[in-house]
């Protein structure tokens, strides 16, 4: 492996936004902002979804309307008999 070309993978805390969450791991990301976990500051990057605030992983998927959309289907291109 070269050295000198590839970024450093450090622990970084990602924070989701919504749900205020942290998640410690490790990563080629990093911040400028740092935040103090388990005693320890670590660099924190803000995400928008993960898996505390996504609606499939928290069961509060919504059911769209899905009634019709065979009759409007066979409405719109017809059906050959």
């Amino acid at each position: 492996m070269r050295q000198g070309i590839h970024p450093s993978y450090e622990p970084v805390v990602f924070r989701d936004r919504s749900t205020g969450e942290l998640l410690l791991t490790r990563s080629t990301r990093t911040s400028d902002r740092r935040v103090e976990l388990a005693g320890t500051t670590y660099p924190v990057v803000d995400v928008d979804v993960s898996s505390s605030s996504h609606p499939f992983w928290t069961g509060r998927t919504r059911t769209l309307d899905n009634e019709g959309r065979v009759e409007r289907f066979e409405r719109r291109y017809g059906r050959d008999s």
